[in-house]
């Protein structure tokens, strides 16, 4: 899969649903769509965010409805980015 300028683009993986209250993390520049604003699926104002599964919503209002719907939000409609993990480094002490 390449990006608009020929590059390799990395898949968008979603991580972690949020406990209620706490906020999403959404560092990737790939929620902010720089081409156009659409309607929030949740209050209809325009927003150039988009969720990992690329709907229209603002970081708030997925933030409200996670909080409003703690069920519903296991299934992981509004999610936190994935973290890279971290890198295993190799025991050195264990060659003798």
């Amino acid at each position: 899969m390449t990006g608009p300028r020929g590059k390799e683009k990395k898949p968008f993986v979603p991580g972690l649903v949020p406990p209620t209250g706490a906020l999403l993390d959404w560092g990737d520049g790939r929620h902010f769509d720089h081409q156009r604003d659409k309607p929030c699926v949740l209050c209809g104002t325009p927003t150039p965010m988009r969720s990992h599964a690329d709907e229209p919503v603002h970081k708030a209002c997925a933030e409200a409805w996670i909080a409003a719907n703690p069920v519903e939000a296991r299934l992981g409609r509004f999610t936190s980015d994935a973290k890279p993990q971290p890198k295993k480094t190799h025991d050195q002490g264990a060659h003798a």
